[in-house]
C-alpha cells in the first residue's frame, strides 16, 4: 500500500530514557553513536520507528538492538518534535523511560552505537541532539 500526499511528513523516532539507582545516585545509560549525525556524540538509545511498527515495539526493538537489554519495563514518557531538533529533517520522537538494577544487567554496544556506558545523571557528557532538553524535563517530572 502506497499513499502519495502534497504535504511534506515528519519521521518518528522512539528514544529510552534507562535509569539505574546505586549508592544512592541516579545514572542514566548513554550509548555513544557510530554515525552520522552526531558521530562518536553520546545520546540516548533510540532510532526510528518502523512503518508498521508500533511505538512500544520500536523502543525495545532499539533498546535491545543498541543496548542488548530487553528485560525493562518501559514507560511513555512525553512527545518531543520542536523543529530542528534533528539535522536529518522534521523529527518527532516519542520517549520511554524504565529502571533496571545495575548487577542485573549487562549492557552491550550493537547495531549503531559505539559504545554503551552508565553515568552519573548529574555529570552528563555533551549529548547529541536535544537529548540533555529531555533528560531535564525527565529529572523535573520523575523527581530525579
Amino acid at each position: 500500500m502506497s499513499y502519495t500526499y502534497q504535504y511534506p511528513r515528519p519521521a518518528v523516532t522512539v528514544d529510552c530514557l534507562v535509569f539505574s539507582r546505586e549508592n544512592g545516585s541516579t545514572r542514566l545509560m548513554l550509548i555513544q553513536r557510530d554515525r552520522p549525525p552526531f558521530e562518536k556524540s553520546w545520546a540516548l538509545p533510540g532510532g526510528f520507528v518502523e512503518i508498521d511498527e508500533d511505538l512500544p515495539d520500536a523502543a525495545y526493538r532499539e533498546l535491545k538492538e543498541e543496548t542488548g537489554i530487553s528485560d525493562i519495563e518501559l514507560r511513555q514518557f512525553q512527545a518531543f518534535g520542536k523543529p530542528g531538533r534533528d539535522p536529518r529533517g522534521r523529527t518527532i520522537s516519542i520517549v520511554y523511560y524504565g529502571f533496571v538494577d545495575p548487577e542485573k544487567t549487562t549492557a552491550t554496544a550493537g547495531s549503531d552505537a559505539r559504545n554503551v556506558d552508565w553515568y552519573d545523571i548529574n555529570d552528563l557528557p555533551p549529548l547529541a541532539f536535544d537529548h540533555d532538553k529531555i533528560i531535564e524535563m525527565a529529572r523535573e517530572e520523575l523527581g530525579l
